[in-house]
């Protein structure tokens, strides 16, 4: 499929699919087609792996993390320790972020108690939450 048809697979705009490939995330074929400048045709399977990229953002990896963890699992290079030890990793850092957001949730419902209660006295600190 080219470049169109593949944004409308992946629901990913044309921007960010160029993006990811001038970072090597993304290694669609080029076909003859095109004079010049051949055209990139995608697979299903880059289909599978610009979904594998957005949900490896989502879960916080860098593109350069993605993109290290892509290679070595083309390499084949993977084991189920090294795998295990990568998602541990990934579970320790969304465990703190998920930490510092319930603290900064802490401070703003204690703001908003303090608004309501009519700014009785010192505001909640920023301070006082591990944020």
């Amino acid at each position: 499929m080219l470049i169109s048809e593949f944004a409308k697979a992946t629901g990913l705009p044309i921007d960010t699919i160029r993006f990811y490939i001038s970072k090597g995330l993304l290694t669609p074929e080029r076909s003859l087609k095109g004079g010049s400048r051949p055209y990139q045709t995608f697979k299903q399977e880059d289909v599978t792996a610009a979904r594998m990229i957005r949900l490896q953002q989502t879960l916080g990896y860098s593109l350069g993390e993605i993109l290290t963890l892509n290679q070595q699992y083309r390499a084949g290079e993977t084991s189920p320790e090294l795998t295990i030890e990568v998602l541990q990793m990934q579970i320790d850092r969304l465990e703190e972020r998920k930490a510092a957001l319930n603290a900064a949730l802490s401070f703003l419902r204690g703001k908003v108690d303090w608004i309501r209660a009519g700014k009785p006295d010192d505001a909640p600190r920023l301070e006082d939450y591990q944020c």
